[in-house]
């Protein structure tokens, strides 16, 4: 795909959708942090549900730590990988208590140095708490990225990195989410939903659909 087409597909993408946001639900970057790490192989909604009980009661380091493992995962145990998530998540919060005194901190390493923070993770929180240009790539943004051709890679790793270098500097705040909308709503995985897609005459998916 050359420049030219990957601009006009940003910029469709942009002018459908300005000021794109997250679907999960928070109102610090602690809350997004610990919605991003449970959020792993689980869906928005299913976080969602269990944080609007989960930070009522607490939603920062100190009070989800005074819960406990056991105590934590009876709000979060509907989400997948509960167990392994509770724990993860007490670790984070000791650690951030004890380190970087119950703040998010604002660095790459600090933040993939945390239990069950990894590359993907750290780089939501930068970008949608921070503002950082980052770009983290799941499922989605990996399907969509070599479907349409956009950004081909054999690996999520691949991809973050051949989006960070075709993707212009005005769209690389957003980009993480345009694409994950997309790939959730309109390019989906069994089938994408070509005749309804904004960006159908611009992408090189050989075998479109007429949903």
């Amino acid at each position: 795909m050359n420049n030219i087409k990957r601009r006009e597909i940003l910029e469709r993408l942009r002018a459908d959708n300005p000021h794109p946001q997250t679907e999960l639900e928070w109102s610090t970057p602690f809350e997004l942090l610990i919605a991003v790490l449970l959020s792993a192989q689980a869906t928005d909604v299913s976080v969602n549900k269990a944080t609007r009980k989960l930070y009522p009661v607490a939603n920062t380091p100190q009070s989800i730590l005074d819960l406990g493992v056991d105590g934590l995962k009876t709000y979060i145990k509907t989400i997948g990988l509960f167990n392994t998530k509770a724990e993860n998540v007490i670790k984070t919060c000791r650690m951030l208590i004890e380190l970087h005194n119950s703040e998010i901190p604002e660095d790459q390493e600090a933040l993939e140095a945390l239990p069950g923070v990894g590359h993907k993770t750290a780089n939501v929180v930068l970008n949608t708490a921070f503002g950082w240009p980052t770009i983290a790539v799941d499922t989605h943004i990996y399907r969509v990225s070599n479907r349409t051709k956009l950004a081909m890679g054999k690996t999520v790793n691949d991809v973050e990195k051949k989006l960070v270098k075709v993707v212009p500097k005005e769209f690389k705040l957003d980009v993480h989410h345009w694409l994950i909308l997309h790939g959730r709503y309109t390019c989906i995985a069994r089938k994408p939903r070509c005749g309804s897609c904004m960006i159908e005459d611009l992408c090189e998916f050989k075998e479109k659909t007429e949903v």
